[in-house]
């Protein structure tokens, strides 16, 4: 019999765009995941620090300063003491929500009783795909199609999978991520679990508390000037696409018994999830499959969720999700906070992002019992995790 593994907090630096005027142009990666870290901890003082029992932190580019066992790392560099345990794992864009899973189950199985679980990506300093070497047998032996490796053309490939999501349709679900992220900041929303950076800058020190990619004056005319870098008269632009970014953050997950004895106030427990592989050309359909599965597992409809936050790494890939699902583009009940398009989607990082929403949709929603999280992995993969209030 398994236990709990309860949400409790959860905190991320604001989001920066990743080129030579962004917010953490000259910040290191790790620096960031330790500002969320100590963050958590100052919003959580009666959790001491040297009873952490392990900090799981994801980063896609696991070198430089998202090297060095980033977990381990971050652990001391944080404070917690030489006691405090950690690693470091790499699902691409699913790192931190499997660094999540991960450190939920080792609290189900009694091994555990709080966890720090994360991840951090800095686009700037370590470009996607800038520092990896693809075996060629992917190619050679006709493992996978060229066009898998590159994340945009396998946006491309979905839209010929499915003709009738249409570019027009891709960029009304676009601007509808800049309109709800603005509201959402406007609303206060992202204040709940954004903490403020000290950045150095060409013009010296400053402190960054808001996110940077958001482009609150889109519209549809502006949407339907950009051209597609990946296709001749392509369906994928960088409107309705994640931008390139730098991000960090974390949560805290506790046992039960930790729960009750630091005194602490979860709003939420991970229920159940599934990862599920597809194929690498159409990566972004993976998020189908793997909510599919997560019901049937469950035995629930989609109907039984109250919210729904999936990563917007393309539009293409969320329309798809919604159009299986029956539900219409400007459905209520996904992504009511924006997402990747206008927030930015520093990989590894944004798993964590999405599940920090979930928590604050059920605080503003008394009435929301179970949330999803879900998200596209590159390479051909799908996750999604269910939580449910406590």
């Amino acid at each position: 019999m398994t236990a709990d593994a309860f949400y409790v907090d959860g905190v991320r630096v604001p989001i920066g765009r990743a080129r030579p005027d962004g917010y953490y142009a000259k910040t290191r990666a790790d620096d960031l995941a330790v500002r969320t870290i100590r963050a958590l901890l100052e919003r959580n003082p009666n959790v001491p620090r040297e009873r952490i029992d392990d900090v799981v932190w994801a980063a896609t580019a696991q070198v430089g300063d998202q090297g060095l066992t980033l977990g381990r790392s971050l652990a001391i560099l944080a404070g917690l003491g030489t006691s405090v345990p950690g690693y470091a794992l790499d699902r691409m864009c699913a790192g931190a929500l499997t660094a999540i899973v991960n450190a939920a189950n080792a609290i189900k199985v009694g091994a555990q009783d709080l966890v720090l679980a994360g991840g951090v990506e800095h686009m700037g300093g370590h470009p996607m795909g800038a520092e990896v070497d693809p075996n060629p047998r992917f190619l050679s032996d006709k493992l996978v199609d060229p066009s898998a490796l590159v994340m945009g053309n396998t946006a491309e490939n979905l839209h010929d999978h499915h003709p009738d999501i249409s570019r027009e349709r891709c960029d009304e679900f676009a601007l509808l991520s800049q309109e709800r992220t603005a509201k959402a900041q406007a609303d206060g929303v992202f204040g709940t679990h954004v903490v403020p950076m000290t950045v150095a800058s060409e013009a010296g020190w400053r402190v960054v508390d808001t996110d940077e990619h958001p482009r609150p004056g889109t519209t549809p005319e502006s949407l339907a000037g950009l051209r597609s870098p990946f296709r001749t008269a392509g369906y994928v632009t960088a409107g309705n696409a994640a931008g390139l970014n730098d991000g960090a953050g974390g949560v805290l997950l506790a046992s039960a018994a930790a729960v009750e004895e630091y005194g602490l106030a979860p709003s939420m427990k991970l229920a159940d999830y599934a990862f599920v592989g597809v194929e690498p050309e159409t990566m972004g359909y993976g998020p189908v499959p793997a909510t599919e599965r997560l019901l049937e597992r469950t035995g629930l409809t989609i109907d039984d969720i109250d919210v729904i936050d999936m990563n917007e790494a393309f539009a293409v890939q969320c329309v798809a999700w919604l159009d299986h699902f029956g539900l219409p583009v400007g459905s209520e009940k996904v992504n009511p906070y924006g997402g990747a398009i206008a927030l930015g989607h520093p990989l590894a990082f944004s798993g964590a992002r999405l599940a920090m929403q979930v928590a604050t949709f059920f605080e503003r929603h008394p009435e929301a019992q179970r949330g999803i999280t879900t998200m596209c992995v590159g390479l051909g993969m799908g996750a999604a995790v269910l939580w449910e209030r406590v």
